[in-house]
């Protein structure tokens, strides 16, 4: 508990570093944003009180990475759908506390019946407070927050696409660097772990697998941001490519991620169990840790991964070659999870599932 302990704090520091690179980034981006939409709302369009642009911005700037475009329909339909409903009710039921209460529950019930998310309701039920509560005293107060919903949205996205755009490939760098270097590392020391007969090391480099599941999810995250980024900025449209390979691939590194988790526990027993261990098998998983490693050093040089593949398939071979010689029970099903990681690093590679399937038997043959 105390190794399990270490690790995950050690992972959290790391991870928190990293996160913090990123995100001052996206506060110096929304710094900009809250900043030009004041100023377009206020000196532009004469709005005097301008503070619903600047959190709308802000508003898309924050949203989840990758989810910005949605993020800023969101707004603007979310305060047009609680104008409505309000209006309307107000009309119908007068205003008043248990008014109020009734137009807001039906605003925030017609954006999920609409299948909206968090933001959208956020948005429809926070509309509809001005338009029962403050509209009869300031009227086309609602026309205002509409207005500024807008301009603060459209700032918002035209910081982060056009004025100052992350650099997606640098994005993806940050963050799978570390996190397909321990998906390496980690093989290479199952590696070392099954030549060395040390069954305390392969429950150790579980350990910290099990505590990088975060920075799996980050990399998922990071690439989804990177996509949307090259998809609607002009400026980073020639990365197209590069980002549309490593968005097919992350699903199914995830899934060799966790599937190599199976075959590390397998590992540990198969050691503890004093299993024979036939010298191919830790080559095979040292092979596998060279082509996570190829994999990125393709991706990021716009190569075809034709070395990654050759590596998955030698790992492959080489499993097989230990399947044929002296091995027990664990040792056999530590081959069979080895075949499913290269299953699901040539799917990563771009191989359709069958060709994948096909492509390991051969190799599993000799």
């Amino acid at each position: 508990m105390t190794t399990a302990l270490r690790v995950r704090l050690r992972h959290a520091g790391r991870a928190g570093r990293r996160r913090l690179e990123t995100y001052l980034i996206v506060a110096a981006q929304a710094g900009l944003a809250a900043t030009l939409a004041w100023l377009a709302a206020r000196e532009l369009l004469g709005n005097q009180d301008p503070t619903f642009a600047p959190a709308a911005a802000v508003g898309v700037i924050a949203a989840a990475l990758g989810n910005r475009a949605r993020r800023t329909v969101e707004l603007v339909v979310g305060v047009l759908l609680g104008i409505f409903v309000g209006d309307t009710l107000v009309e119908i039921l007068g205003t008043g506390p248990w008014q109020t209460g009734v137009i807001v529950f039906l605003s925030a019930a017609v954006a999920a019946a609409a299948r909206g998310t968090g933001a959208l309701m956020t948005q429809a039920g926070g509309t509809a407070v001005l338009v029962a509560t403050v509209t009869p005293t300031s009227p086309d107060l609602e026309w205002s927050r509409t207005v500024n919903a807008t301009v603060g949205g459209a700032i918002g996205l035209l910081v982060v696409l056009v004025l100052a755009p992350l650099n997606p490939m640098r994005t993806v760098r940050r963050v799978a660097d570390p996190t397909l270097n321990l998906f390496a590392r980690e093989m290479t020391a199952s590696a070392e772990a099954l030549a060395r007969a040390d069954a305390r090391a392969a429950q150790e480099i579980l350990h910290r697998m099990r505590a990088a599941k975060p920075q799996l999810e980050r990399l998922s995250e990071a690439v989804t941001a990177a996509e949307e980024v090259v998809r609607l900025s002009p400026v980073r449209w020639r990365r197209r490519r590069t980002l549309a390979a490593y968005g097919r691939a992350v699903e199914h590194m995830d899934r060799a991620f966790r599937n190599s988790q199976a075959m590390v526990r397998r590992i540990g027993t198969t050691l503890r169990d004093e299993e024979p261990v036939p010298a191919d098998l830790p080559a095979a998983a040292e092979r596998l840790g060279e082509a996570v490693r190829m994999l990125h050093r393709e991706f990021l040089a716009a190569r075809a991964p034709v070395q990654t593949r050759e590596r998955v398939l030698s790992a492959v071979r080489e499993a097989g070659e230990a399947c044929r010689q002296d091995i027990g029970f664990s040792g056999t099903i530590v081959v069979a999870q080895l075949r499913t990681v290269a299953n699901d690093m040539l799917r990563a590679t771009g191989v359709s599932s069958d060709e994948a399937r096909r492509m390991v038997r051969r190799a599993a043959a000799g």
